[in-house]
């Protein structure tokens, strides 16, 4: 299995550091309102390299944080006169409901940093004692002139960053490119004790500690959006490996960018889209699908347009499963004949090609290729003669390979007109009791199965999504 590493610039045979184990890093949302639908193009992405890696035969530790203290948090929760651990528990929750929705597996530990203070205290202390970092008026920084090696991740030189830096330097820096780990509180900002000053940890060393924590000095994957490699990621390795005295992560993966419509997404020009918003027109498979449908290092374009194509392709692999299944219940034949041996042996070569693209630096594109022509030969190659073995393992084979991809191949029932009004009634009567959590949860199962409510004077409607 090859790998393209940030570090190197270039494709490397995985080697684990330790035989059949793999310790990877995902860097997590800040949690301050619903995700957006960039954050879902990483959790897609590392869940489908975990997934695959697991398929692999791979003892995974995978771990993905929740920023849950940043000035976006603090922004909000000032805004709704509330405090922030109460804005950051509340998307947290959101969150993870979204990533149900993506079916995004829930990762070995999922660390939140409000609850990682200790460790970032004693990472800085041990910085200081490096002569790595130093305090200045209650803050401390970091000497990023002190790691030689800095930029070696993003391939930044400090000269050109010095050049280039259009912001004004803070007076009790040393040098204007050392960057924050702790600074002190300001009124109204969640704080802890320090021994420099009662006040918060900068971002950078959260993922530093975390990764440390849950797994180890030394891991074998760090991965996020390529918008982190610099500074966050940077400044990540010049921390780790000034404190540890250890190369920090051994590959770096990093997803590209995803515009809307061939622009970025952006709040301003009214192209900002959360995974709820998708969600009502789109089943949040079909998102998880179009984004796997091209390569992870590749910038992504999101249309309606690009969308509606992935729905149709998606339904093609999900009508080719189905009429398997009813093949297979119409089967009045038992044990796989000497024929359809050859056809099952003739349908690995579209496993094969599916591997052989995982292996080369995750290329999901080809391998939903080659998942549509295992589909387009099970449609060739099956009829209601053929045997229940014969076509349940073509079946199984289309379901295993689409579950490496996190792509749910049995389709739901279809819910009854009756069946939904039923759960209307039953969400009127928890908003009318004030039991608005057991609403939410009505409309939400609703929601789930492709049923859109709308509150109207009318009162409330409904409409497939």
């Amino acid at each position: 299995m090859k790998v393209y590493n940030t570090l190197t610039k270039k494709k490397e045979e995985f080697v684990p550091i330790e035989e059949g184990k793999v310790r990877m890093y995902v860097c997590g949302p800040t949690v301050y309102n619903y995700i957006h639908i960039g954050n879902a193009r990483p959790m897609i992405i590392f869940d489908t390299v975990r997934r695959y890696m697991e398929y692999k035969g791979y003892d995974v530790n995978y771990v993905s944080n929740f920023t849950d203290v940043d000035d976006k948090i603090i922004k909000k929760a000032i805004e709704e006169g509330v405090s922030a651990s109460e804005i950051s528990t509340r998307y947290i929750a959101e969150c993870k409901k979204d990533m149900e929705s993506l079916n995004v597996l829930p990762a070995t530990t999922h660390p939140l940093a409000t609850e990682e203070i200790g460790g970032m205290l004693e990472m800085i202390q041990t910085l200081i004692d490096k002569g790595f970092a130093y305090e200045k008026g209650g803050s401390v920084y970091f000497r990023t002139k002190r790691f030689e090696e800095y930029g070696k991740l993003s391939k930044k030189n400090l000269e050109d960053l010095e050049a280039g830096k259009r912001i004004a330097v803070e007076e009790q820096k040393e040098d204007e490119m050392d960057f924050v780990l702790w600074k002190p509180k300001k009124d109204g900002e969640p704080s802890w004790v320090s021994p420099w000053s009662d006040g918060r940890p900068g971002w950078h060393i959260e993922c530093s500690v975390m990764a440390k924590k849950y797994l180890g000095d030394e891991i074998d994957i760090h991965a996020g959006g390529e918008d982190l490699i610099f500074p966050h990621h940077e400044n990540e390795i010049a921390q780790s490996e000034a404190c540890n005295d250890k190369t920090f992560a051994k590959y770096w993966l990093h997803n590209g960018f995803l515009n809307i419509d061939n622009r970025k997404m952006s709040k301003s020009l009214g192209n900002f889209f959360t995974v709820r918003e998708v969600g009502e027109k789109y089943d949040l498979q079909v998102l998880r699908f179009f984004m796997l449908g091209a390569h992870y290092r590749s910038p992504l374009n999101f249309s309606e347009e690009l969308m509606e194509s992935s729905k149709n392709g998606l339904e093609r692999i999900l009508t080719a499963v189905d009429n398997l299944k009813h093949l297979k219940e119409a089967s009045q034949t038992t044990s796989v004949s000497e024929n359809e041996t050859e056809k099952l042996a003739a349908a690995k070569e579209y496993i094969r090609k599916f591997e052989n693209a995982m292996d080369d630096d995750f290329n999901t594109a080809d391998a939903v290729s080659a998942i549509f022509e295992l589909v387009k030969y099970a449609n060739s190659n099956s009829d209601a003669q053929n045997s229940k073995e014969y076509l349940d393992s073509l079946y199984e084979e289309i379901k295993r390979l689409c579950d490496i991809l996190g792509i749910i191949v049995e389709k739901e029932a279809e819910i009854l007109a009756e069946d939904i009004e039923k759960l209307i009634e039953d969400r009127q009567a928890a908003r009318k009791a004030k039991n608005f959590a057991r609403a939410d949860e009505i409309r939400d199962e609703l929601l789930a199965k492709g049923i859109i409510l709308e509150d109207t004077r009318e009162g409330v409607k409904w409409k497939k999504a």
